[in-house]
């Protein structure tokens, strides 16, 4: 019987025990979470500083070029501009000019350099000619303009338009660079294309890109 009794203690001591672990550990945990908490919100802190301070130079307004590459539309047919000047004016930009030019390399090189040439112009919009027939020049001719590429527009681009085509994305040829100083954006010539690039991408990150890009015109 002693050793019944002896045996209850022994296990309500070991219980007791690691009780009083559970509470220590218990303890320990609430202190770390609380320190994690502690350096999570100067993490975040720091992250929302630096966040605003990268878009200190964001433009409220921007003043977008739209170039529609084609050598059979015109511009009372050309629903793939629409969609752009569409996205641009909803957005509350100005589209500051809009243009119409042949699938031709030359043509296609010197509008888009002579519009990264004017003041009014914060970005530019091609559309068209970034398929692989042999008449798609728009991607050959406005990369050579490019002071730096910007690869994620293609990458992001291609992500979201598999989810509307599906693996024929392969075949879209969409790119973005900053010339002059101009951020410029070469969407497909179909409608939805267009809009899906616009909508999504560029009036979402044309003010960035242009206050960033622009940056040493105000030094």
């Amino acid at each position: 019987m002693g050793d019944a009794r002896n045996d209850e203690t022994h296990e309500r001591d070991v219980s007791d025990g690691r009780g009083n672990d559970r509470d220590r550990d218990h303890t320990a945990d609430r202190h770390e979470h609380r320190h994690d908490d502690r350096h999570e919100n100067d993490r975040h802190g720091r992250h929302d500083h630096d966040h605003d301070h990268h878009h200190d130079h964001d433009l409220d307004r921007v003043g977008v070029a739209v170039v529609t590459v084609s050598s059979t539309r015109s511009m009372e047919d050309d629903s793939a501009g629409d969609a752009i000047v569409a996205a641009v004016e909803a957005d509350g930009n100005d589209v500051v000019t809009r243009d119409l030019v042949n699938d031709d390399y030359d043509g296609v090189q010197s509008a888009v350099n002579a519009l990264v040439g004017r003041d009014d112009v914060d970005a530019v919009v091609t559309s068209g000619g970034t398929g692989v027939t042999p008449d798609d020049v728009t991607v050959e001719a406005v990369r050579p303009l490019f002071d730096k590429e910007l690869p994620g527009f293609g990458e992001l681009f291609r992500r979201l338009s598999y989810e509307e085509i599906g693996t024929r994305v392969v075949g879209t040829r969409a790119v973005a660079g900053v010339a002059a100083g101009v951020p410029v954006f070469c969407l497909p010539g179909s409608e939805n294309a267009a809009r899906l690039g616009a909508e999504e991408i560029v009036v979402e990150e044309a003010g960035h890109l242009a206050g960033l890009a622009g940056r040493a015109d105000d030094a």
